[in-house]
């Protein structure tokens, strides 16, 4: 058990804690917990480099701890209408169908390597910081007005734009096109 793992399951053991918190309309401890994940999120990270601390476990549980957090925060946010649920359904939905496309692509002997496309880095960005402003927004009481609007409807574009790139990077993956290249998605 590596520091950087021990901080991810920490960051895990936050999620309940964030949503908790939301659903209580305790909107400085959800902004103070989503931050708190955001800064151990860099910090394992630079550990686990820095001091040679990689690990297969943490190579997964990293991008789970996040995922969790985030698709958490955007599903209380639709319920409770600070986002929109066509937003939330986008998301949740493309997380669904990635999830649903590696485990076929295993259960059918064609195992997929998952590697983030830069599409999907630019989506996850612009949801982080999307769910940074609507949770600062609320626990500071401050209005942001043009900026939420404008980074809703640049996640959902990011949101279908990744699913889209990740469905042709599999489905050529499965077809055997470009076999030999090994391709990732």
């Amino acid at each position: 058990m590596t520091i950087p793992n021990l901080i991810t399951i920490l960051r895990l053991v936050l999620v309940p804690a964030v949503v908790l918190a939301m659903l209580q309309a305790r909107w400085d401890w959800a902004f103070a917990g989503f931050l708190i994940a955001g800064i151990s999120d860099g910090v394992d990270g630079f550990i686990a480099r820095r001091f040679n601390q990689q690990s297969e476990l943490g190579a997964y549980l990293d991008p789970m701890a996040d995922k969790l957090l985030l698709v958490s925060v955007f599903v209380v946010m639709g319920f409770i209408g600070q986002l929109p649920l066509w937003l939330v359904v986008t998301m949740v939905s493309r997380d669904a169908l990635i999830v649903c496309a590696v485990l076929l692509s295993s259960v059918m002997a064609h195992p997929v390597e998952m590697k983030p496309l830069l599409v999907s880095k630019a989506n996850t960005a612009i949801q982080i910081v999307l769910a940074a402003v609507v949770l600062g927004e609320l626990a500071i009481a401050v209005h942001l007005d043009p900026m939420r609007p404008a980074l809703i409807l640049l996640s959902g574009v990011l949101t279908v734009a990744s699913a889209a790139a990740y469905l042709v990077a599999w489905l050529r993956h499965m077809s055997g096109y470009g076999e030999s290249s090994n391709p990732d998605i």
